[in-house]
């Protein structure tokens, strides 16, 4: 399968999905670190993808949601953002009622 292929079903087939450096056990840089403390927040369980372990999603990413910069949270399909749009989103409340909803919608 195509890479491209692959992160397209990822990204299709987890209604919350983080690409991260690391894994939420054991971030391995500080933005990712603080996604997963904000994503935890919300009390619902959520993919991720160790871009690291996997250096070719880490080179084709960038390009496939036109988001340079990682960790990258996908919701529903959609890029909402990276760390700092996934933090202000946590401190206003707005990222609990997003991942709510895209849980129910998948259930």
């Amino acid at each position: 399968m195509d890479i491209m292929e692959t992160i397209r079903e990822q990204v299709e087939t987890n209604a919350v999905l983080l690409y991260m450096k690391g894994s939420p056990n054991q971030p391995q840089c500080g933005f990712s670190s603080q996604t997963v403390q904000a994503l935890m927040a919300c009390g619902q369980r959520f993919a991720y993808v160790d871009i690291l372990s996997n250096p070719d999603i880490r080179s084709n990413l960038p390009a496939y949601g036109n988001w340079p910069t990682f960790p990258q949270l996908w919701v529903s399909g959609e890029l909402i953002g990276g760390c700092d749009i996934v933090t202000e989103m946590q401190e206003k409340g707005e990222l609990k009622a997003l991942i709510d909803e895209a849980l129910a919608d998948n259930t």
